[in-house]
C-alpha cells in the first residue's frame, strides 16, 4: 500500500476582507440606500399629491352634481307653474313658518354670507311623479283626496295638490292606506306644523275640517313637496364640509369643501321676447332685485384636501375675484358651473 503525501505548504492561505474594503463596500451600500430612500420619498411625495388631486377632483363633481340636480328642479309647481298660484295650507304658529315649510317665500331663496365668507341657498318645490287624483272628487273643498293604489304617501308627509290653474300644500293627517287610498288633511295638533283655515274661514264641515281653495278633479295631481338647503359647515372630520338639509336629515354630503358662492342671473324680459329666458346679468342674493326672475345660477365652490404638507410652500389661488395664499400647505382647487333654472324657462 503506497501512501499519498499532501505538501501543506503549497495550499493559499484563507484570507477575509480587510478593514479599508469592508469601510469602502459599507459606503457604497450607503449610497445606494440613499438613492432608494430618497426615489422611495419622491414616490410618497407623488402619490400623495395625486392622491389628493384625485379625491378633490371627485368631490368637487360629485357636489356639483348634488347642487346642479336639485337647482335644475327648483320651482316645481305642477301644472300650477308659479309660485304665486300656491296657497301654502301648513300652520306658521305650530313651525309651518320655519324655511323648511314657508313655501310662500318662493322656490329659489338665497343668503349672502358677505365678503370671502360661504353662501347658502335654499330650494322648494314638489318632486318625484305625480299621482293623478282619483273619483269620486269633493264634492266640497275640504274632502278627503283620493290617490291610486299602492300610494308611497305617508302620514305627515307634506304634499301638493295641483292642477294648471292653482296649487295647495298641506300635511298629512292620516295613515295612508288600503286598495282606495285616501289623503285627510284635517287641522289639530296630529302633526307637525299641521293644517290651518286662515284662507278659508268658513270651510263648511266643523271640527278639525280643513279647507283646500277648491275642489281639485281628475286633471289635478299630487306631489311631495320639499325644502332642501345647502351650507358650509365644519364636518365630522373637523374640515369644512358641503351640508344638504332636507328638513328631516342635516347631512354631511361631501367634506373638504373650504367655500361657496353662488351668483343668481336675473331675467328681466317679458315671456315671449326674445330674451326671455336667459340672465340679463349675475348678482349675489343680497343685490337681485326679485329671486323670482331669477332664471339661472352660478355656482363656485373652493374645495381642499384632506391631507396638509402636500405642497412645498401654501399654495396661492384666486378664488372669489381675489387672489388668497393658503395659511397651510393643502392643494386647493376651484369648481365653477352654471345651472339653469328649468321651471323657469318654460
Amino acid at each position: 500500500m503506497r501512501m499519498r503525501y499532501v505538501n501543506i505548504a503549497a495550499i493559499p492561505a484563507q484570507r477575509g476582507f480587510t478593514l479599508v474594503e469592508l469601510m469602502i463596500a459599507l459606503l457604497i451600500s450607503l449610497i445606494l440606500m440613499a438613492g432608494v430612500v430618497q426615489v422611495f420619498s419622491s414616490s410618497t411625495k407623488t402619490y400623495r399629491t395625486h392622491e389628493g388631486l384625485s379625491r378633490i377632483q371627485e368631490n368637487g363633481r360629485f357636489a356639483l352634481e348634488f347642487l346642479k340636480r336639485d337647482i335644475r328642479m327648483a320651482d316645481f309647481w305642477g301644472c300650477a307653474n308659479r309660485v304665486n298660484k300656491v296657497t301654502n295650507n301648513l300652520d306658521p304658529a305650530n313651525g309651518g313658518a320655519n324655511w323648511q315649510f314657508d313655501f310662500n317665500s318662493g322656490g329659489l331663496v338665497g343668503t349672502d354670507g358677505g365678503g370671502n365668507n360661504p353662501d347658502s341657498i335654499v330650494l322648494r318645490g314638489a318632486f318625484d311623479i305625480g299621482l293623478s287624483v282619483q273619483p269620486p272628487y269633493g264634492p266640497q273643498a275640504s274632502s278627503n283626496i283620493k290617490t291610486p293604489p299602492n300610494t308611497i304617501l305617508g302620514q305627515g308627509d307634506i304634499i301638493m295638490i295641483s292642477d294648471c290653474e292653482s296649487a295647495d300644500i298641506v300635511q298629512i293627517t292620516n295613515q295612508v292606506t288600503g286598495t282606495n287610498p285616501t289623503v285627510v288633511h284635517n287641522t289639530g295638533a296630529t302633526v307637525t306644523p299641521g293644517n290651518y283655515n286662515a284662507t278659508n274661514p268658513g270651510c263648511p264641515g266643523g271640527g278639525n275640517a280643513h279647507c283646500l281653495s277648491k275642489v281639485y278633479e281628475g286633471d289635478a295631481q299630487v306631489f311631495q313637496a320639499r325644502s332642501i338647503a345647502y351650507s358650509i359647515a365644519a364636518g365630522a372630520s373637523g374640515q369644512p364640509a358641503l351640508f344638504r338639509n332636507d328638513g328631516a336629515t342635516n347631512q354631511e354630503l361631501v367634506d373638504g369643501v373650504a367655500n361657496m358662492q353662488i351668483l343668481y342671473g336675473e331675467d328681466l324680459d317679458a315671456p315671449g321676447s326674445a330674451g326671455f329666458g336667459t340672465a340679463d346679468y349675475y348678482v349675489p342674493a343680497g343685490s337681485v332685485t326679485d329671486m323670482e326672475n331669477v332664471v339661472s345660477v352660478k355656482l363656485t365652490l373652493l374645495l381642499q384636501s384632506y391631507e396638509d404638507n402636500l405642497t412645498p410652500s401654501p399654495m396661492t389661488y384666486t378664488y372669489n375675484g381675489s387672489n388668497t395664499t393658503a395659511a397651510d400647505r393643502r392643494l386647493y382647487q376651484v369648481f365653477s358651473s352654471t345651472v339653469a333654472v328649468r321651471n323657469r324657462i318654460q
